[in-house]
This record gives structure tokens, sequence and C-alpha cells, in this order.
């Protein structure tokens, strides 16, 4: 499942750069201004990830497709170290997938030098500039995540919250870093183009940000975790997690089919 969504967000990324900035497309043609085109794609992506999130696989699996996010609850305790493990690998393979299939199925227009695969490098001010960026961004997007999935009132809107920030990012913070947050969002169209220019930066911004991000969310809670590891808590899916007290907002816990959830 996780392989899946991992897989869908990168094939929605490549179909959307290439809808936006090949050569060939009407739509690129029909707006030439860069701001606006970014606009529009992280609203589509932010759709993207919302309609992931509420999915039944999204729902079963906790909807993270981001590296970043897993170990960042197994850092929080809310998920095994083997089920980490298993989580990212798919992460990245799916993402690799996703990108593979749009090259397909788009006839390789998303491998043209416009679009490349939507991969995201640094921008013009450098390496330092995009590390900085990713940082910060990761931080301010886990911190949602955990703050919002854990207040009565906003839980059910976590992955809305996501979603918006990841819009707001493509749009506004994209010329500094190309907008990441997520290392299969880097790693997989790193993998087809054979591009691996600045890929530390993908890997240890989003990861040091939001593991940040984790301890903020500690120290303010006065070391009490998060209630669990799903985006998405209003829901009759089974759950895998580690749940502490009752989810935000619900009388009654996720249900886990009968079953304890994984050591």
């Amino acid at each position: 499942m996780e392989a899946a969504e991992s897989g869908c967000y990168l094939f929605a990324a490549c179909a959307l750069a290439t809808l936006f900035r090949h050569p060939a497309s009407p739509v690129a043609h029909s707006l030439p201004n860069e701001l606006v085109r970014r606009i529009l794609m992280g609203l589509a992506m932010g759709a993207a990830i919302m309609a992931i999130v509420v999915s039944p696989w999204g729902k079963q699996s906790g909807a993270h497709f981001n590296p970043a996010v897993t170990v960042t609850f197994y850092r929080l305790g809310k998920i095994a170290w083997w089920d980490t493990l298993c989580y990212c690998a798919a992460q990245l393979l799916g993402a690799v997938g996703g990108v593979a299939l749009a090259s397909t199925l788009l006839l390789g227009a998303p491998g043209h030098k416009a679009v490349q695969y939507a991969a995201t490098f640094p921008g013009r001010h450098g390496s330092s500039i995009a590390f900085m960026a990713e940082l910060a961004i990761s931080f301010l997007l886990m911190g949602a995540i955990v703050f919002s999935s854990n207040h009565p009132e906003l839980s059910e809107y976590t992955h809305h919250v996501a979603a918006c920030l990841v819009a707001t990012y493509i749009a506004f913070e994209s010329p500094l870093s190309g907008t990441s947050a997520n290392p299969a969002r880097t790693f997989g169209p790193a993998v087809v183009s054979g591009c691996w220019h600045a890929i530390w930066l993908y890997f240890i911004g989003p990861l040091l940000g939001m593991l940040a991000a984790a301890e903020v969310f500690l120290l303010a809670r006065k070391g009490h975790v998060p209630y669990c590891a799903k985006l998405h808590h209003h829901n009759s899916k089974r759950c895998i997690f580690r749940h502490d007290g009752l989810p935000p907002g619900l009388s009654r816990p996720c249900v886990t089919a009968g079953r304890q959830p994984l050591e």
C-alpha cells in the first residue's frame, strides 16, 4: 500500500510537471507566467495528497508515503523498527515505479530537459540555501502533522493541513530547493534519470527537520507521545500502530481487528 501511494504521488508529480513545463504542452504555452504554473501545480499536488490519504489504502497504511515521516513516527514510538524498514523500502521503490510508469505512459515526455522527471534540484542560491529550505519546510510539515492529528478539533483535517502546506511550498518555496520534504520524492526521479546532484540534502534535510519537529512536539506536550501514526484516524480501517489513549475527537480506539498493535 505504501509503495502504491508513493508511486501515485510521483506519477502525479511527473504528469503535472509534464503538463505545465513541456514545450509541446498547450497548457505550458497558455500559461507563460512561472508563478501561476507553480501555484496550479501546487494545488493539483495538494489535491493528490488528500486523495491518497483518504483512499482505502491510505486509511489502512497511515498514508505516510515519505520515509522521513515514517522514521519520525518510529522516533516517537508509534511504529516498530521492522515495519519502519519495510515502509521506507516500499516508499522508495514505489517512487521509482511511479516515475517509470509516468515515463512509459507519457511516451518519454517526462524525460524532456524542461521537465527532468519532476526532479528536485537546488535553486540558483545553491545547495546550502536549498538544505536550509528543506530543513525548514520539513520541520513545519511534520510539526503540522503531529500537532493537528492530536488536536480534538483539527485531527480529522490533518490531511488538509498537510496538503495546503505542500501546495504552498510548491508555489513559493520550490525556486529554492524544488520542494521535496520527502526523500522518496527525490529518489524516484534520481534513479530514473541517473542524476544524483545534491541528493544528500534531500535525504538529510527532511529527516533532520521532521525529527526536530518531533522533539518540539514532545517538549510542548511534556513528553506525551502522539496517539497514533495515521494521518487519518476517522475511519474503521484496521490499524497496526502503537496507540496511546484515544484518538482526538473520538470515543473509541482505532480498529485493530482483534489483535494488539505490532511490538
